[in-house]
């Protein structure tokens, strides 16, 4: 890899080192074996392998309608091949006469069979079976493939990184246990094997491997930031269940609290004990009762002598909040205020003036607050 390829490299694909390599994925495999006559390339199909011999090599057109077209031909028919990008470089490379293994997504135009930008390369009879069965197709782009770096290349510089790699290159990092609980295959070969898999169930195991370890880490990571928040961060200590607290439980709740209401209730209350900073997710689908969980806890607060805000992200959500909050809390000494980016000018002084001096004990609003 010389340094002007290499620098194609990073610029195109962001492959700066050869982890960058290892971990710049094929987006699907294909399957080489596989070699149809041209008579079966039919409006339906797909994408197709078929081999044959180069009988014709034209440039045709002029600026943007320049265009390479070939001709293939096999014992069952012809194939055009053509290309609008890369023509010299693509020119240089073929040789009419000689045979070629094509492979592209088959179309028509005209009425005959046509692949445009198709993978070619010259066809291998001496041993047939070296190809190996599912074959990595890697994103590339029109300059890469222009300086030979095309899909077919960047397997090759992945398969010759394989050969200088060894499993101590790439060290275990899950625990034995999980490997074994899971039947996940080791790390290394599962790099090995996402590139080039000798079957289909090889590649789906090493996805889930790669894909675990990565859900695996990532969960590692929040929980250590978890736990170093909760060693060093100081939160506001709730001492108590005031009057607030339980008048409103005991005296203005519509309803009974469900099973989980109540659990929550008590994770939250154990929570805001321990002078630690919650940060927690209420979860529950519409009409839960989500929302007298938060009112539950805001009286908790002012209990407390604390002020709390409740935030909605839109005005229309955040005006039935206020209204449903100021209904259920009637008759209680509670000052509930609304603040958004269309409340006027008085409203807003007001609100903040009472926010300022205490006298507020719930805002509720949208992120305007």
């Amino acid at each position: 890899m010389g340094p002007l390829r290499a620098d194609l490299l990073k610029k195109e694909l962001s492959i700066f080192t050869f982890e960058d390599l290892l971990v710049c994925y094929p987006y699907r495999h294909i399957d080489r074996t596989e070699i149809r006559p041209i008579s079966e390339i039919l409006p339906q199909t797909d994408f197709i392998q078929v081999a044959g011999r180069l009988v014709s090599l034209d440039i045709i057109g002029e600026k943007r309608g320049r265009r390479l077209i070939a001709s293939l031909r096999d014992s069952s028919g012809s194939l055009e091949l053509v290309w609008f990008q890369g023509i010299q470089w693509v020119q240089k490379m073929l040789e009419t006469g000689k045979d070629y293994l094509v492979y592209g997504r088959a179309g028509f135009f005209m009425g005959m069979p046509q692949i445009t930008h198709p993978d070619i390369e010259p066809l291998q009879t001496e041993n047939p079976e070296a190809k190996r069965l599912l074959e990595p197709v890697y994103a590339s782009t029109e300059k890469l493939k222009a300086r030979g770096l095309g899909g077919r290349q960047l397997a090759k510089l992945t398969q010759a990184l394989f050969l200088v790699l060894r499993e101590r290159d790439l060290p275990e990092n899950l625990p034995s246990a999980i490997l074994e609980q899971l039947s996940l295959p080791p790390r290394y070969k599962a790099y090995q094997q996402i590139h080039f898999p000798p079957d289909r169930e090889a590649y789906d195991n090493a996805v889930r491997r790669l894909k675990f370890e990565e859900l695996f880490l990532a969960q590692l990571r929040l929980g250590l930031i978890k736990s170093q928040r909760h060693r060093f961060s100081r939160g506001v200590v709730f001492n108590r269940v005031g009057d607030l607290f339980n008048t409103f439980y005991k005296e203005h709740l519509p309803f009974e609290l469900t099973g989980a209401q109540k659990r929550v209730l008590k994770e939250i209350r154990q929570d805001t004990a321990r002078g630690k900073q919650m940060n927690r997710l209420l979860q529950g689908d519409v009409g839960s009762g989500k929302t007298i969980v938060a009112l539950l806890c805001m009286l908790l607060a002012i209990d407390n002598g604390f002020q709390a805000c409740m935030m909605a992200p839109t005005e229309i959500l955040a005006q039935q909040h206020y209204a449903s909050l100021t209904e259920l809390l009637h008759g209680l000494p509670v000052n509930v205020r609304f603040l958004s980016g269309s409340s006027k000018s008085k409203a807003r002084k007001e609100a903040l003036a009472m926010a300022l001096d205490g006298s507020l004990n719930i805002l509720i609003g949208t992120h305007a607050v």
